[in-house]
Parts: C-alpha cells; sequence; structure tokens
C-alpha cells in the first residue's frame, strides 16, 4: 500500500528548499526511513516540532520512489527539549542516534528501537548519568547487532575468568595467552561496571567511583568504534573523563 503508520525515533534531519525538510527515521516495523517533511520550517506547520532530533512519534507517510513523505505526525514522546537543553544529556543523545543510524544501515528491528527509545527517556527522566545511559546503550545495542563483548571467559580461547584484559579487536576480555604483546591491563572494579551496564544493574552503575565509570566508558567507545568500522563523531564530544583512568 502506499500510505502506511508506524512509531518512529527522528535520527536527524536536513533542510531542503525554503520550506521543507529531509528526516531521517528508525521505526518500530519498517526500519530506517528516510523522507520529506514538506512546509515544517515555516511556522504554521502543523507538526513541524514533532519530527525534531530525539522526538518519537506515530506517522503517517506516503511511500515514494527514492523518499516518503510524511503525512501525520502524533507526539508519542517529546524528548527532544529536555534533551536539548543538557548539555550531558544532549551529547550522549546524539552519539546513540548517531549509532542507531549506522547500525540501522544494515539491519534493524523491533529491538534496536525499542532500545533507543529506552535510552532517550532514561535520559530525559535524569534518574543516571547520561554518560552511563550511553555507555549502557552501546553495550547492549552492539549485542542486538551480533557483537556483544565477552566480559566473563576469554573471547579467544573461552578460558574462564577472570581475566584482566580487554582487546575490542578480538571481541573483548581475553586471558594472559592470548592478549597481544603490550595489550594495557584494566583493574577488575572496570569489569565488574561493564557487566553491570550491560545487564541493567543500575545500582551497581551508579555505586562506581569516576574513575572506574571513565575506564568503562573508555573501553566501551573504543569497542563500538572498531565493530561500526568507522568513529562516532558525537563521542568526541562526551567527556569519559581523566585518561589516567584507562591505566
Amino acid at each position: 500500500m502506499p500510505t502506511y503508520r508506524d512509531e518512529i525515533v527522528v535520527l536527524r534531519t536536513h533542510k531542503l528548499g525554503e520550506a521543507d525538510r529531509i528526516v531521517t527515521l528508525l521505526s518500530r516495523r519498517h526500519g530506517k526511513i528516510r523522507a520529506v517533511a514538506k512546509g515544517v520550517r515555516r511556522t504554521s506547520s502543523r507538526f513541524g516540532a514533532r519530527l525534531e532530533p530525539f522526538m518519537v512519534a506515530d506517522v503517517q507517510l506516503y511511500r515514494g520512489r527514492s523518499l516518503d513523505i510524511v503525512q501525520q505526525a502524533e507526539s508519542l514522546g517529546a524528548y527532544g527539549t529536555d534533551i536539548a537543553t543538557d548539555y550531558e544529556r544532549y551529547t550522549a543523545a546524539s552519539a546513540m542516534v548517531e549509532t542507531a543510524d549506522r547500525l540501522s544501515e544494515a539491519e534493524s528491528g523491533v529491538q534496536q528501537y525499542l532500545l533507543l527509545v529506552g535510552g532517550l527517556r532514561a535520559l530525559t527522566l535524569g534518574e543516571h548519568a547520561p554518560r552511563s545511559i550511553l555507555d549502557s546503550y552501546l553495550l547492549r545495542v552492539m549485542a542486538l547487532a551480533g557483537w556483544a563483548p565477552a566480559l566473563g571467559e576469554c573471547a579467544r580461547c573461552a578460558a574462564p575468568g577472570p581475566h584482566v584484559t580487554f582487546v575490542a579487536q578480538l571481541g573483548g576480555i581475553v586471558c594472559r595467552d592470548c592478549a597481544p604483546a603490550g595489550s594495557p591491563r584494566i583493574d577488575g572494579d572496570i569489569v565488574r561496571l561493564l557487566e553491570a551496564l550491560m545487564a541493567g544493574e543500575w545500582a551497581t552503575v551508579d555505586a562506581a567511583g569516576p574513575r572506574t565509570a571513565a575506564g568503562a566508558s573508555g573501553i566501551v567507545a573504543a569497542y563500538a568504534q572498531w565493530h561500526l568500522e568507522r568513529g562516532i563523531r558525537s563521542l568526541a564530544h562526551v567527556s569519559i573523563g581523566p585518561r589516567e583512568a584507562l591505566r
């Protein structure tokens, strides 16, 4: 059918002409969608504010040849305003939607959509540090894409842990025999925090000290960018704490 409805998260937007906008959307059932929202930059637009980055909406679209056309948009989660007014929330959300955009180029599913919506909602509620919400999102979305990091046993030989070396290129924690020469060692507290971030154990995550949190963030960023095969530009603006925490 030429017309369809779906729930979406707005990933990014681009100006088109004098009043229109191209919107890139992650949908619940149709994967990533690129569509034209006509007239949304006019002050009289009925749904322009509902198609800003980080917003969640129920939309009706008309299927076009190269770009679909947004016909209606009803807000389901007005997260954009709360996120945009806080720098840490904004940079974390930007890294999340950029990652979702990259991953959905290959494949996308309901779980990826729900995970992103949950992450944006958590940023809006402000119950946890934005950096921790981002780290948890990155670990979980990489796992959904088939790149879950090994944290309890060696990623290469499956030797049971605990181990103290994390090598992104090898898929996670590795034992002493499998670790490349010169690989940096990490503290056991960082490994436990990574496990908590993956499992959503927020009491453990929130109790982590700044150095441990910074160390985990650096590892998560390196791991995600290695598997995406190119940098996540927004991560450059997300503070991960002192460099010494990674030693």
